[in-house]
């Protein structure tokens, strides 16, 4: 079975000092460039979004971060503006070994719609071209590790399950930013869709 390592949204925004932090996101680094050479494929992705995108706070009106609104695609947590294109907020952190990867996946990039999960935007039913990558490559087993575990992680986990690929996450070398909650909800959440904790 033809194993990737899909590795979610390393960037400067999601680290210690960037716009969006997830505490100690930095820490997974090491352990996750070590862990790159024992997969067939490595995959990145990379939140990637136009400024004055919906989803951030600052488009909305008496509005703070973390509130959440209703999308026309259902309920959107409001973030701080975070990952601009072109801006060094949306680069991989620096001690990310990104010359193993195969493939970098952007999302987020559609203004209108926010995009957690590698596979689909928010609405759930646009695809990202990741799933067609991966079938075409022969690939029937995920591990999954990034930022952050309870979002984007989950979500990329979840749906990847749904999918059909057999999917690990490495709690190990992933960090959550656990918002009201999240943190316990994405767990069971990954369970119950089949998700293997490890």
């Amino acid at each position: 079975m033809t194993h990737a390592l899909i590795v979610i949204d390393v960037q400067n925004d999601f680290c210690p000092g960037g716009a969006l932090e997830v505490p100690q996101g930095d820490e997974i680094l090491r352990s996750v460039n070590a862990l790159m050479p024992e997969f067939d494929a490595v995959v990145l992705t990379q939140d990637w979004h136009p400024a004055g995108h919906s989803s951030f706070a600052s488009s909305h009106d008496g509005n703070a971060p973390y509130e959440i609104v209703t999308m026309p695609y259902g309920p959107q947590v409001l973030w701080p503006d975070h990952c601009i294109q072109g801006s060094i907020g949306a680069q991989f952190h620096p001690e990310l070994q990104t010359d193993r990867a195969d493939l970098i996946i952007r999302k987020g990039y559609n203004p209108d719609i926010d995009s957690y999960s590698a596979f689909f935007e928010n609405d759930h039913r646009t695809p990202t071209g990741l799933e067609g990558y991966l079938r075409t490559r022969g690939i029937e087993r995920l591990t999954m590790v990034g930022l952050a575990l309870d979002f984007c992680v989950n979500f990329s986990a979840v749906d990847a399950a749904k999918l059909g690929f057999k999917v690990d996450v490495r709690e190990d070398l992933c960090r959550a930013i656990d918002l009201d909650g999240s943190l316990a909800k994405a767990r069971e959440g990954m369970r119950a869709a089949g998700v293997t904790l490890a």
